[in-house]
Formats: structure tokens, C-alpha cells, sequence
């Protein structure tokens, strides 16, 4: 399922209520190949597979995220300052190239929305990844751990016993 699909959902044929309670498996045929508009009176209803439609609400949750992670990363790349307690205030640990390097990674997986079953999802996982890696650098642990200095030690090769 794609975007695609949706670009005219509107131009779709449209079907009567009555048509709809006449032959209704016909009409749930057609809904399962494109969606369909059902007329009653002044009122249209949208009639389409479920999965189309939990698509689309994952886009658009995906699609709101997206933005909201674009702008604050656009907004801290043009020197603006972001509070600590905004939704994305973790992007502030990043550097201008950083914030950049996101940016395009968001936009290229956008982009795959019209075309890729798995967009949403790739979008999802780059906002997690980042985010990870956002209380990764600002976890003093974290950084006392990779700054620290321990000795290397050498390995020997292992005794073997010979068969008797």
C-alpha cells in the first residue's frame, strides 16, 4: 500500500446508499480493488480496506513526527535555541553537520512514502536511533566509559593437551 493509491481517492466512483444495501457484495469487491465513495442525501462516506486505512493513520502520526523533528533540527542548525523540556529538546547534544545528516535521512525516508510499504516504519526507526544515540552522548557514564584508558592486555595462546 502506498500514497499512491489515496492521490485520487476522490475522483473514485461513487455508489448510492441504496446501491450499497442492494448488492453489497459487489461494492465491498470494488472497495477491496480502490476506495469507494458511498452517497446518501448530502453526506459522502469513504469505503476502503482497513489496513488502507491504518496506513494512513500511522502516515500521518509519521508524517506529524517527522515535521516536529525537521523543524526543531532546522531551527538549532539556523542557531536557534531549543528548552530542554521541548519533545525534541535531545537534539540539542547534536552538531550542525549532525543535525544536517538527520535531516536528509528523515527526508530521503519520506520521500520513500509513495513507493515502500516499510516508510513509515523506516521513519519511525531513524527518530528512535537518533534519539538513542542523543541519551548515548549525553550519558556521563556513557562517556566516562568510552573516554577511559584501561590497559590492554595481551592474549596468550592456549594450552592445549596432547593425546597420550
Amino acid at each position: 500500500m502506498s500514497l499512491a493509491i489515496f492521490s485520487n481517492a476522490y475522483s473514485d466512483e461513487l455508489i448510492t446508499a441504496t446501491e450499497l444495501n442492494r448488492q453489497p457484495g459487489r461494492i465491498l469487491d470494488k472497495a477491496c480493488e480502490h476506495p469507494v465513495t458511498i452517497t446518501r442525501n448530502d453526506q459522502s462516506f469513504a469505503l476502503l480496506r482497513r489496513e488502507d486505512v491504518a496506513y494512513l493513520v500511522k502516515g500521518m502520526a509519521q508524517s506529524k513526527a517527522a515535521f516536529e523533528v525537521v523543524s526543531a533540527a532546522s531551527g538549532l542548525v539556523m542557531g536557534k535555541k531549543i528548552n530542554s523540556e521541548h519533545p525534541y529538546g535531545w537534539l540539542g547534544v547534536f552538531d550542525a553537520d549532525d543535525l544536517q545528516d538527520l535531516i536528509k535521512e528523515l527526508s530521503d525516508a519520506f520521500r520513500l512514502a509513495d513507493i515502500s510499504k516499510n516508510a513509515w516504519d523506516l521513519i519511525d526507526a531513524i527518530i528512535h536511533e537518533w534519539h538513542e544515540s542523543a541519551i548515548a552522548i549525553s550519558s556521563p557514564e556513557l562517556a566516562a566509559a568510552f573516554n577511559d584508558e584501561i590497559d590492554e592486555i595481551e592474549l596468550t595462546q592456549p594450552f592445549v593437551k596432547s593425546a597420550v
